[in-house]
């Protein structure tokens, strides 16, 4: 059994870290780099960097905030926001990244995905995917541009279709949950987990310790993300890990 991973999330806009609900409603969450070193002591097993306005600006990542991050970091860092094409992978895993996360241009050139994983390796590459439940389709759809675009994709499908091109690792978020403190999407995180073979990390609606125990119990999560109960110490890594172990999930 692996253990379960609790990774918090830095969304950067301007070169400060941000948090809203559903995506919209930002409000300041204090400095990435500050923020990053915090974590990094309290025992998080990844960190999570989305440069969140990168494509809706249509502007590279700030490679210079990933560097200051990546300094401070002896953990596994993921960053994403603006990444289009393998030199942009190169870029940003040269920045200290040990991952890139691609989203709207994983939609927009599926074929990213596999050739990221041909060059540096399928653990390389996570694909973020920001599902939305529609009533029309009776299920969840894929949005891109930070959740304002809608798309054609079906999520477990394109789950699917991920998995096969080579991502190693899914970030599966609900914009439906995010920001709303009442927990993951519990359902949604099991279709899309139980739809595919590699990781799967639950994002969107995390308000207490008891929600994470959902993602892995309920959501057969393999890892679970969270930023403003963290960013706004409502409850710590820490704290998340020891109710974890109480509740029989192994975490490291």
């Amino acid at each position: 059994m692996l253990t379960k991973r609790i990774i918090p999330c830095l969304d950067v806009k301007e070169g400060r870290v941000v948090k809203g609900i559903q995506f919209v409603q930002l409000r300041d969450a204090g400095d990435p780099v500050e923020l990053a070193r915090f974590y990094d002591q309290q025992g998080a097993d990844e960190l999570v960097f989305l440069d969140i306005s990168a494509s809706v600006e249509g502007r590279k990542t700030m490679i210079e905030v990933v560097k200051a991050v990546a300094s401070e970091l002896a953990i596994p860092f993921t960053v994403g926001g603006g990444i289009n094409s393998l030199e942009d992978m190169k870029v940003i895993l040269r920045a200290g990244a040990d991952k890139v996360s691609l989203n709207t241009a994983a939609v927009k050139n599926p074929q990213l995905i596999t050739e990221g994983s041909n060059f540096f390796g399928s653990q390389c590459v996570v694909v973020a995917i920001d599902a939305k439940y529609d009533e029309a389709l009776g299920t969840w759809r894929v949005y891109t541009h930070g959740g304002r675009t809608a798309t054609d994709f079906e999520v477990i499908a394109w789950a699917q279709q991920v998995a096969a091109l080579g991502a190693g690792e899914i970030l599966l978020t609900s914009m439906d949950s995010d920001g709303e403190k009442n927990g993951f999407d519990t359902k949604l995180t099991r279709a899309v987990s139980e739809a595919v073979t590699i990781p799967v990390i639950a994002s969107g609606g995390a308000g207490r310790a008891e929600h994470f125990a959902e993602a892995f119990q309920e959501g057969k999560a393999d890892a679970a993300l969270a930023a403003s109960i963290f960013h706004y110490k409502e409850t710590s890594v820490a704290e998340v890990k020891t109710f974890l172990k109480g509740k029989g999930v192994l975490v490291r």
